[in-house]
């Protein structure tokens, strides 16, 4: 690609297939129907009810992970098969990007095979777009800014709204020279000679995939890397999720509280010969919900279970506590409705991404019901505290929106609404439940690429007309 200003790559962005809600209705038969204008339009109507059986998709928080371990800890005597790597865009950006890196990425009966060609990730330079995919963009900057090279790194329009400041202070603490654009957000420019530091701090209330981001590159200075928090950090789970990850790539993690993090020196990933990646627990959220309504269910999603690793599995415990019925199997999730949906005020600081789930299913609850503590839900895919309340009133509902919060009180009469996604995958995929009460429209419905491509014909699995 030619040498453009960081301004100028801020505003590129990869052109949208028109089609997906038209492949949608015809691979439904009919159930849902589409029209095309200067988008794409899914219509749903009313579900009658929900009940059903759905094989989730690989997480994308751990397949990513797991690609970039894999390629950190193979080698030309060592390869990594992973199995049940998700097809989705956001996983198949770094898919695409490791060859550059050195690494090979072949699909085989069994799943994807990861071998480096060299011993270390042997790219001195390149230039990566990773289009919405953040959990390809932190990671890999901290990755690259361990290695001894110049890099660029740059997203879509929406990823070059992300902020990525709080990445790049840290690092450039470590003597690494990073150039991000207005606002501290991608593209960034990296030129490193490696860490000259053996320690650092950061913030973690913006987005834990800055703390994991640091603590999977820190085996690659190969000495003890000590890394303090200068606050509370938002979403604790994944980032015990990139702990766990990294002892089963053979790396040990000391936490204390959530405060320091200690990686003793002398350790090097070593990848095991399969991999095996849990199905998504932020997707299993939405059908789950689906069988928690009043009257509804069961609804089982297959591949989570006990041994879970993903905090948004606790989700599950959250509709318990709303009157539902769960089961829980070594590798199934079930749930079923009571005679009704209470509401609840909930800190959701621990899974953010559920808090969307929870936002349109309080819908449907008995009365007015908060969800606290989700600041860092302005900074992701979209501003989704104030998307959420613009969409939501759509419905009738009476919604307040505060820095860190929502209150949503139900319509006394849901209205059929047509929703925007705002290029949001979660938006898209969190709306569709409305569809329990009232007929729907979705615009842009292709945006579930992202992570869960199939969503809409999984969601007609589960729905009854």
């Amino acid at each position: 690609m030619p040498e453009q200003s960081l301004k100028d790559m801020s505003a590129r962005s990869p052109s949208v297939e028109p089609s997906f809600a038209e492949r949608m209705a015809e691979a439904s038969n009919g159930f849902f129907s589409a029209y095309v204008d200067s988008w794409d339009v899914l219509q749903i109507p009313r579900i009658g009810g929900f009940s059903g059986t759905v094989e989730l998709p690989g997480s994308k928080s751990i397949a990513n992970r797991a690609l970039l371990l894999a390629a950190l800890g193979t080698n030309p005597d060592r390869s990594c098969i992973l199995k049940r790597l998700p097809d989705s865009d956001d996983v198949n950006v770094l898919r695409n990007i490791l060859p550059a890196l050195g690494v090979s990425v072949v699909a085989e009966e069994q799943g994807v095979r990861i071998q480096a060609d060299h011993h270390r990730l042997s790219a001195s330079s390149g230039e990566f777009y990773v289009e919405n995919a953040g959990t390809a963009m932190r990671p890999l900057l901290a990755v690259l800014s361990a290695l001894k090279g110049s890099y660029l790194i740059y997203g879509n329009e929406q990823m070059n709204r992300r902020p990525i400041g709080d990445l790049a202070k840290s690092l450039q603490s470590l003597g690494v020279e990073i150039e991000a654009s207005e606002g501290g957000c991608p593209p960034v420019r990296v030129s490193s000679d490696g860490w000259k530091s053996q320690e650092a701090t950061i913030q973690g209330r913006t987005s834990s995939q800055f703390v994991s981001a640091m603590l999977m590159a820190a085996p690659l200075s190969e000495k003890e890397f000590v890394l303090r928090l200068e606050d509370d950090p938002v979403s604790k789970p994944y980032i015990d999720l990139t702990i766990t990850m990294m002892k089963d790539f053979g790396v040990q993690v000391l936490r204390k509280d959530y405060q320091e993090f200690i990686i003793p020196g002398n350790q090097r990933y070593l990848a095991p010969e399969q991999y095996e990646i849990e199905g998504d627990a932020s997707a299993a959220t939405y059908f789950l919900a689906a069988g928690a309504l009043p009257g509804q269910g069961p609804v089982r999603v297959n591949g989570l279970g006990r041994s879970s690793i993903q905090g948004d599995q606790g989700f599950f415990r959250i509709l318990e506590s709303m009157g539902a019925m769960v089961k829980m199997g070594d590798k199934y999730l079930e749930c079923s409705g009571g005679s009704e949906l209470k509401a609840l005020d909930l800190d959701m600081n621990a899974m953010p991404d559920a808090a969307m789930t929870l936002a349109t299913l309080n819908l449907f609850a008995d009365g007015k019901s908060s969800i606290r503590n989700v600041a860092n839900l302005r900074v992701k895919e979209s501003e989704r505290i104030h998307g959420l309340k613009t969409e939501l009133e759509r419905t009738g509902a009476s919604v307040e929106e505060g820095s860190d919060y929502l209150i949503i009180q139900p319509p006394s009469r849901m209205k059929s609404a047509r929703f925007q996604t705002y290029l949001d995958h979660r938006m898209a995929m969190a709306f569709s439940l409305v569809s329990a009460g009232v007929s729907i429209e979705i615009e842009d419905p292709g945006c579930v690429r992202k992570t869960y491509p199939d969503y809409f014909l999984d969601f007609l699995k589960v729905a009854q007309k």
